[in-house]
């Protein structure tokens, strides 16, 4: 009791705020608020027809310009708050825990960085989103078998042809014992055209994988 009245007090001093929207959170409220949780664009794409052409893909949310979305991943990936990707990653587990092919799922990979990126940032985001959906899927994650080879150039201002072309043997697998004859859930941040989804997802199939179905925290639109 007197620690809630203590991170109370501390709360009107030093405010933890919603990352995305800003406002500060009330107790309870654990890094995103109810409001925003709420109003989250959530797609159905677990149930969808896949566009990855070896598995199945699906996104938790659409991802917008000047959204709240847009702030969430962008304080997970910019701003050193690993922790809202494990928490994305419990909350779309929630869903995937009951959805055919992703709850049948072997191993969790997250799309690696490159080691120099990885230095830079301190982190792989895409890796604490595996975290989160291994907690509540119960499944263990194979991190260090997919590893990212050769720096890629931002995919930002590249078309469909060239984000594919840029992400072309980019990966390889460090590990095949990881992923031999087993269902591999492939993790990663944005979904935008599936070019670095499709390049892992080659790898992970060349090197033994049974299948490879792959989820995202958002999808742009």
């Amino acid at each position: 009791m007197i620690n809630r009245y203590l991170k109370d007090l501390a709360s009107l001093f030093f405010p933890k705020t919603c990352v995305g929207c800003d406002t500060p959170l009330v107790y309870g409220e654990k890094v995103i608020c109810t409001t925003c949780w709420y109003h989250l664009p959530v797609t159905s794409s677990h149930h969808g027809i896949s566009n990855l052409s070896t598995g199945q893909s699906a996104s938790f949310v659409y991802l917008l310009g000047s959204s709240r979305v847009q702030r969430i991943i962008h304080q997970l990936k910019y701003h050193n708050r690993p922790e809202i990707g494990t928490l994305l990653g419990e909350k779309y587990g929630t869903i995937l825990d009951k959805t055919v092919p992703f709850n049948a799922v072997d191993v969790i990979v997250p799309v690696p960085l490159h080691p120099q990126k990885l230095q830079k940032r301190g982190y792989n985001q895409s890796a604490f989103f595996a975290q989160g959906l291994s907690h509540t899927l119960q499944k263990p994650i194979a991190e260090q078998c997919l590893i990212r080879h050769r720096i890629t150039d931002s995919q930002t201002t590249k078309n469909r042809y060239e984000r594919y072309e840029n992400m072309e043997s980019a990966f390889r697998l460090n590990d095949a014992e990881a992923v031999a004859g087993k269902h591999v859930l492939l993790v990663d941040d944005v979904l935008t055209t599936g070019a670095t989804l499709e390049a892992c997802s080659t790898a992970l199939l060349a090197g033994g994988a049974r299948q490879v179905s792959a989820v995202t925290i958002a999808r742009a639109l």
